[in-house]
């Protein structure tokens, strides 16, 4: 006789979201807790990607634990970096605006151990580069002292222009590309500029909507922040 297969439990809200191997367990996180929402698997992979694809649909916060236990399953599955990021902050951004230029907004996650802040803020008329550098920018605005940082974006723009240093030799010919063109987000690009002053900042690519968790909770603050019922005036932003 086949033994039967253990199921495994997950609670997206309850008193203590995360995964639980007996109901009895589970049980307790979801009794007497209003609107609880969870959901019995066959195996650990199928709850964690119930519990994922709940995270990226949430529009409010989500218990800090889930983040941590999706990003640690996720990055167990990938090659393990060669350089540490112990005592680093670590930091996830993500801007755009619909159409482009149109409605925008930038999302930001901010990480240091145990410590997570989100912030975001939607505009009425801007564009994806100029909400892609506003997100960095906030990023590195919050940080109260001198930081060591890796900053992961899913820009290439940005992160073509610091790390090929693309950027400074505009500023070097007064603000003019190599083709004799005038930059464009002059006034964002120096305000970046001066922030990366202060602080040791790697920047790092990531696909986006790539499967990475915070990338896709960057992009579902944007989202959130684009419909906001109170949008910001992008005054550095001029339609040509």
């Amino acid at each position: 006789m086949t033994a039967k297969a253990r199921k495994i439990y997950a609670v997206f809200l309850g008193h203590r979201p995360g995964l639980y191997e007996s109901w009895s367990e589970a049980s307790a996180q979801v009794q007497g807790f209003k609107g609880a929402k969870y959901k019995s698997f066959g195996d650990r992979d199928e709850a964690i990607s119930w519990l994922r694809s709940c995270v990226l649909a949430a529009s409010e916060s989500v218990d800090e634990h889930l983040i941590t236990l999706i990003k640690s399953v996720s990055n167990s599955a990938r090659p393990t970096s060669t350089t540490s990021d112990s005592g680093k902050i670590i930091i996830h951004t993500d801007g755009g605006a619909s159409p482009n230029p149109g409605k925008g907004g930038y999302g930001v996650v901010l990480q240091q151990g145990k410590l997570r802040k989100e912030l975001s803020a939607g505009y009425e008329l801007t564009t994806n580069n100029r909400m892609e550098m506003m997100a960095v920018i906030v990023a590195l605005k919050a940080l109260k002292e001198p930081s060591r940082v890796v900053l992961h974006t899913d820009s290439k723009y940005v992160v073509d222009s610091i790390t090929k240093r693309w950027v400074y030799g505009w500023m070097k010919r007064g603000w003019k590309k190599s083709d004799g063109q005038l930059a464009v987000n002059i006034d964002l690009w120096k305000m970046m500029i001066d922030l990366l002053k202060q602080h040791k900042v790697e920047f790092k690519w990531v696909k986006g909507h790539a499967g990475d968790v915070e990338n896709e909770r960057c992009d579902t603050l944007v989202g959130e922040a684009r419909k906001g019922s109170v949008l910001l005036q992008d005054t550095g932003y001029h339609r040509g």
